[in-house]
This record gives C-alpha cells, structure tokens and sequence, in this order.
C-alpha cells in the first residue's frame, strides 16, 4: 500500500492561489465560529527567549521543502479484532520508531507539557511530521547525543521547483552561501532554526541535526499563536504553518492518527525509511514542479480521548538500545549524590562536571521516569545553558538524572545547585558551585617607553599591559596596581606617583581589568612634590606579576637673565677756534 503511495510532490509547486483556495476551503470545514488561519498559516509566536526575531520570510517551518509522501499501511497496529493494550514490541515494521528519535519526541512532548501545559501537544504528532520529513532521521541513525550521523539537507531553495530563499546563515548550518536549504530530522530552514533553535540535550549547542533540540523546537513551533491541539482547528493550522500544502496536512495526520493506535521501539539506524526521497540516488525525479488541485477536506469531529499507549519495551537482544522514558511513579523514596565532582570553574566558564542524582526507591533501588528540577540558587549570574536557571530531567533507565552544563557568568563567589523531585516533598540534593576569578600567569609591558616627569606634573606617556595564560590572550582578567615603596618591601608608597579617583584625589591603588585581547592601559599617572625613581607592580590572581620603574625629576631651572650695560652720556661737542671777547661786540 505505501508504494502506492510512493511518488514525491514538491512544496511549493502549488500557486499561491490555489494554496490559499485550500486553506480557505479547509477553514469553512470547520463549522460556525472557525477562524480562518493567516494568509501564511504561520502565526507569529515565539517560545520565551526568542528575541524579537520575525517569522521565515516564506511563512513556513521549512521553507515548504520536499517531504515524503508515503501513507501508512493497511496493517495498522490495531487492526480489528485486536487491542491497543497488547505489548507493542513488534508489528507493522512501518510502525516501529527508532528508540533515540522516540525518546526525543517523547521528552519534547513532556517538556512542553510543563512549560505550555494548555497547547496539549502530543508526541505521536511530532513523529508523524518526523516521518514526513526525514523518515525519523532515516531511520534513526543517529549518535548516542541523538546527532544524525551525517547532516540532513533538503534540496537548494533556489525558485526551481522549489521557493526561492536567499542565504540567511553565510552557510552555518546548511553549507550554502547562496541559498538556504532544510537542514535536520525535522527540516528546519535557516532563518526559522534562528528564531525557534533549541538546546534540548544541554550539551551547549542549538543543533539543527540534533533530534532532541529539533524535535523540542518543532514542539514549540506547533504551539506558537496560543494554539491548543486537541482542537481539530488548531491541529490543522499547526501543520499548515509547517508546510503550507493541503496534501503535506492530510499526509501528516495519517501517520500521527496510525502512530496514535500504536507503535513500538526499533533499535537505532534500523527504522523503515520512504521511498523517492530527493537525496536517495536514482530516484530521476525532475525539479519541476507538478502542480495539484485544491482538495477541501471533510469536517473532523474532536477526536475521542484515546487511553494512553503503553510505554514501548526496550529489545534485550540489542545491546545499548536507549530505553524511553517511562512516566514517573509514586515507587521514588529519595534522591542522591550520583558522585558529581567538584564544582568549580573561572568567570566565564563552563562547569566540567554536571550535576547528577540518583532517584531510588524504598529498596534503594534505581526508579526510572523520576521528573527532576535542578535549579541554581543564590546571587550569581551563572545559568543553565542560554539564561534559564531552572530545568526539568527525567531519569533513565539507570535512575540518574543530568543536569545541563552550567555557564558561569563574571560574579565570582558561591552559588548552589539544587535537585528536587517535581511534586513530591522529599528532601532535596544541593550542590555547591564555585565561580573563581579570571586569571593570567604572565604580565609584560606593551611598549619599551621610559615614564619620566617632573615634580608637580603628568607623566607623558601611559602603561600599556598584556596579560596571558599559558601564552594565550587573557581577557577581562582582574588587575591591582600599586605604588609600592621597594621591591623587596612591597608596602603602598604614600608619597610620588598616584593616579586620581572620581574626585581628583590621589589613589595609588587601584583595580582594572584587561579587554577582549588580554590588553590594559592604565589611566594618567601623576606626580607630586617628591623626586626620584618610583615603582609601580601590577599583580593578578594566579601569579601573574610585573614592576615598572618611573623617574620624577625637578622642572629645570630658569636661566637667570644678564644685565644690559648703561650706556655713558654723550660729551656736548667742542671747537678748536677761541673767540675773543672783542669779537663778539657791536660796534
């Protein structure tokens, strides 16, 4: 029967028209009241944290990429005659989930189920839009972090049978520059992986290829607009705003309808993969569009609540198969130290250890299922992950619990992580953290400058200083400066250089930090009345020391001006004739 069904339809070779004819058609199907979806059927919510980041600019999860279009078999799991209670641990192959990718959608579902508990998202529709999309991560081959072995790429959206997207990413997560592509199980473009990413594994990273983060970041990409999913309208808008073809929503609730009347757990890399899927060699499938007609839908009634499907067996004959988790029981007595180290990391760092417990019964053996809340306690600034300082996990197979990997901020001191078990009052397990400072082994001067002034004035030239750690760049590395009195009796020197505080008073010590690239230049040095060489040291924690020496001399003395001479008077002028007094008479 799948085979039948096994020819490949390309999203987007619909015109827009005839989309918006469908989804018209499909909201007047909902009887009186409906609420047409928006012209993109996207909405425009996003999960806490987002940002202020818009919708894809195509209104679409993925860029309305190819998917698969083969519909479940005949030979559903509850067949008549049968009953959904029966062990699912074998039947229909096509109904059978890889155990990483089902353990994925089951954590989305129960996460979501906290965080947005009025959306009711159930697993069952994740793994139907899993199966679309990628054949549960084709087949399930995936690592044991649920990273699919080898990058999974839809086809270049570059307008040839296909939407036209330009490049949003520089190539990040889909290896184009040019055009975007669909990228992971759940086939997200780039553009939205930005808005709706998630780090559901806390391993760090909001990889696309990564099951959990992917299938978390479906989950809240379905439940955006305040939608609730057990409403058939809703339901609908939901898919359409993953894919806006009317053929994509009916292929889709199949297989969340045959998922739904049950499924079991295969081992990873073991799942039943679609056929003609656009990566799959010698498919001879032409980019050109094939156009569909406008198909309105049949009115849904509210489906009937279904009894809940029995948690899958693991397969004891494949070793290392991961089990699902099962829902928490009431058999959980207490909760231990799993032997989680030391906790303890330099501002800006990342924990090595993470925080582990251990859910025990009253035999004090290990309960799976257990839903843990670790949360960090105390004045710090360090955060599970992006900024969230509390985080559900459940227990494994084993009992234990792992907390995220835990970020400290630039507030050094203590803080505690603390684990308790969700709605049960039993004694919590706390962990104490420590956040230390930054620090450098090594401090030289960024310039062979001599620092010289005189009494009263200001040194010319600043203190330029590099600070590493085992030769690397050491950034926003505290950093005291203090004038000392001698290198061998470091005490503060009260008198000579002094930089200035707020006030323009003297300070002669003083606590700076490097920059980005382990760089520091000190603020304008002055001097005093005091003449001679001076020593300035720097110091940082993990032994990082250097000493510099300035000179204050005297200002050099005015010259002393020389007299100008007064000139001699000039003598009244002689003559040489006599003039006798008999001259001078009149006769």
């Amino acid at each position: 029967m799948a085979a039948q069904f096994g020819r490949r339809l390309r999203r987007g070779a619909t015109s827009g028209a005839v989309v918006a004819a469908a989804v018209a058609a499909l909201a007047a199907s909902q009887g009186p009241g409906a609420v047409a979806p928006p012209a993109d059927a996207a909405g425009g919510d996003r999960p806490a944290g987002a940002g202020d980041a818009t919708l894809p600019p195509d209104g679409s999860a993925t860029g309305d990429s190819p998917y698969y279009t083969d519909l479940p078999p005949l030979n559903t799991p509850n067949k008549p005659g049968t009953s959904i209670d029966l062990p699912i641990v074998t039947g229909p192959a096509e109904a059978g989930i890889p155990a990483t990718v089902l353990s994925a959608y089951k954590r989305a579902e129960q996460s979501i189920r906290s965080s947005d508990p009025a959306c009711h998202l159930p697993w069952q529709l994740l793994a139907g839009i899993g199966k679309v999309e990628s054949g549960q991560a084709r087949g399930g081959r995936v690592d044991a972090n649920g990273t699919t072995l080898s990058p999974i790429l839809g086809p270049k959206l570059n307008g040839v049978g296909f939407a036209n997207i330009s490049d949003t990413d520089n190539g990040a997560f889909d290896n184009d520059t040019t055009h975007d592509r669909a990228v992971g199980p759940m086939q997200f473009i780039p553009s939205t992986w930005a808005t709706w990413g998630q780090d559901a594994n806390g391993d760090g990273r909001k990889d696309p290829n990564n099951i959990y983060d992917a299938a978390q970041a479906a989950g809240l990409y379905l439940c955006a607009n305040n939608r609730d999913l057990a409403v058939k309208a809703d339901l609908d808008r939901a898919i359409l705003s993953y894919n806006r073809s009317t053929e994509y929503l009916r292929t889709v609730l199949s297989w969340f309808e045959y998922y739904q009347r049950g499924t079991h757990q295969v081992p990873d890399g073991t799942g039943t993969l679609p056929v003609d899927r656009s990566d799959t060699p010698g498919t001879g499938r032409s980019p050109q569009p094939t156009p569909t007609a406008p198909v309105t839908p049949s009115p849904s009634p509210t489906p009937a609540p279904q009894k809940p499907t029995p948690t899958p067996t693991p397969d004891p004959s494949v070793p290392g198969t991961p089990t699902p988790t099962p829902p928490a029981t009431v058999e959980v007595a207490r909760i231990k130290d799993a032997g989680t180290g030391t906790l303890t990391v330099t501002a800006g760092g990342t924990f090595a250890e993470r925080p582990t417990v251990e859910a025990l019964d009253a035999k004090g053996k290990p309960v799976s299922g257990v839903s843990v809340r670790f949360e960090i306690v105390g004045s710090t600034d360090s955060h599970f992950g992006g900024v969230a300082k509390s985080v559900r996990v459940t227990t494994g197979s084993t009992g234990r619990a792992v907390a995220p990997l835990v970020r400290a901020g630039e507030q050094t001191g203590t803080f505690t992580v603390r684990a308790t078990v969700v709605d049960r009052a039993l004694a919590p397990v706390g962990f104490t953290a420590t956040v230390t400072e930054r620090t450098a082994d090594t401090l030289v001067r960024g310039d062979a400058k001599d620092l010289t002034a005189t009494t009263g004035g200001r040194f010319a030239d600043r203190v330029l200083v590099k600070a590493t750690l085992d030769g690397a760049p050491a950034a926003s590395v505290g950093l005291t400066a203090t004038f000392i009195t001698s290198a061998d009796d470091p005490q503060t020197n009260t008198k000579g250089p002094y930089f200035k505080d707020a006030e323009d008073q003297p300070l002669r010590t003083l606590t700076v930090k490097t920059d980005a690239n382990g760089l520091l230049t000190l603020p304008d040095i002055y001097a005093d009345d005091q003449e001679g060489p001076f020593l300035l040291r720097l110091t940082t924690p993990g032994g990082g020391t250097l000493t510099i020496e300035l000179v204050v001399t005297a200002p050099a003395p005015e010259p002393t001006p020389t007299p100008t001479p007064t000139p001699a008077p000039t003598p009244a002028p002689t003559s040489s004739t006599t003039v006798s007094p008999e001259a001078t008479r009149t006769p």
